[in-house]
């Protein structure tokens, strides 16, 4: 399977920001333990990461062809990014969306995601290990 995995806004900043929510490994050793897992040596990734939306719906756009499925953690676009939203709904490919942090026991702002409904399913909460689950699930499905 051919898997676009997507990073959105502050992700490049993991390991520095926050390691008591967001954990003290940085965006490319997660990364690296996703593709190298058990679960994942079979796939062909690409990951991209940004802090503009704009180049995320490009690259959502880009990688329609390629890809089988994505795994996206949009960061704070999640809670208003409606573009994104439409753009993960006109590839027409399954895709989950992950947070490593649980949004839903966090600020009131965090607590909605626009870009769920278009997402067979969102992860939330398990660090790392949402990304392997999502992978998982996309496996499965």
């Amino acid at each position: 399977m051919n898997l676009l995995i997507i990073n959105g806004p502050n992700l490049n900043m993991l390991g520095a920001r926050e390691p008591e929510i967001y954990g003290y490994e940085t965006l490319e050793e997660l990364m690296m333990w996703l593709q190298t897992s058990p679960e994942g040596v079979n796939h062909q990734f690409k990951f991209y990461q940004s802090n503009h939306e704009g180049t995320i719906i490009d690259t959502i756009q880009d990688e329609r062809e390629w890809c089988d499925a994505m795994i996206i953690n949009p960061g704070a676009l999640a809670h208003y990014s409606y573009s994104i939203r439409d753009a993960i709904a006109s590839i027409n490919k399954p895709a989950v969306e992950v947070h490593l942090s649980d949004i839903h026991s966090r600020e009131p702002f965090r607590n909605k995601s626009v870009i769920s409904d278009v997402c067979i399913k969102m992860i939330c909460g398990k660090g790392k290990k949402g990304y392997l689950e999502a992978l998982e699930l996309l496996q499965s499905d």
